[in-house]
């Protein structure tokens, strides 16, 4: 990534399944780690895997240096794995679930894993530019089945200058589901510049849908009316039902096409305030 975005701009690489390294002014910020190799099995829980079937765009190790924090939705195989485990450093900063962050600080020793409940916040900051991180509700699965899964938050990312209103508001949805919270978001947090949805249909066995289709992924960009999506965290694990293509086509019914951010694996696009602002970069 280059050293510093455009001032008032995120610079965001989409490394691969929900991987995103964000840049906005001096601060750099990694979300669900991701690092296995096309081939390897990340572990789902309850003795359930599922084969990668895409190459990270990145490894672990070719991760900037000045690395400040990691958002984390939950614990998860696809979302932490052994590679992320092995190659981050223990003293890193990392923002998620309350679930996650007694997991991280006990088995894995990483001992700045803070646990926000859903609507808490914490602040990061670096040389007079601030992110200020919302845990939001997220549901991964249906009824009862939620006791099966590790539990989930979406963020609010709130950027900007150090002590002022922020410039950039993303939403990153988290594996969840469409229910009554999405509906809760949209009154608290209008006016999101860019949501970042983590689609592809996840169905484990017996047919459990637990991360949102095409369809639920349309609802979602309905009920919370971002400026741009981005769809990310599809087409990457054996588990993954819903192409991006279905999507696409979601969005074509729903006439929101023109604001679906087209970022491939290895890609990067600059998210800018004003409406529709989105830029390639190369």
């Amino acid at each position: 990534m280059s050293d510093r975005p455009p001032e008032g701009f995120a610079e965001i690489l989409f490394i691969g399944n929900a991987t995103l390294l964000i840049r906005y002014g001096s601060l750099t910020l990694l979300t669900d780690p991701n690092f296995l190799h096309r081939g390897s099995f990340a572990y789902l829980g309850n003795g359930l895997f599922s084969r990668r079937s895409t190459e990270p765009a990145l490894g672990v190790r070719d991760l900037p240096s000045d690395l400040d924090a990691v958002i984390l939705s939950h614990l998860h195989g696809d979302h932490w794995d052994r590679v992320a485990r092995r190659g981050l450093d223990r003293g890193l900063p990392i923002i998620t679930t309350p679930h996650a962050s007694r997991r991280l600080q006990g088995l894995h020793a990483f001992s700045r894993a803070v646990g926000l409940r859903t609507w808490q916040s914490q602040t990061l900051s670096r040389d007079g530019t601030q992110a200020h991180v919302t845990a939001l509700p997220g549901r991964h699965g249906p009824g009862l089945a939620q006791a099966l899964l590790p539990p989930v938050m979406g963020s609010l990312l709130e950027l900007g200058p150090l002590g002022a209103p922020p410039v950039l508001r993303l939403y990153i949805s988290g594996d969840t589901l469409m229910f009554p919270g999405i509906e809760e978001i949209a009154r608290r947090c209008p006016n999101l510049h860019l949501a970042v949805l983590h689609l592809g249909g996840t169905t484990l066995p017996g047919g459990l849908l637990v991360t949102m289709d095409a369809r639920q992924g349309a609802a979602l960009v309905r009920t919370l009316r971002p400026r741009r999506t981005l769809p990310v965290h599809y087409e990457e694990y054996g588990v993954m039902r819903s192409p991006l293509s279905d999507f696409l086509a979601e969005a074509e019914l729903g006439g929101f096409a023109a604001d679906v951010v087209r970022c491939r694996r290895g890609e990067r696009v600059l998210v800018g305030p004003a409406a529709g602002e989105v830029k390639h970069v190369r």
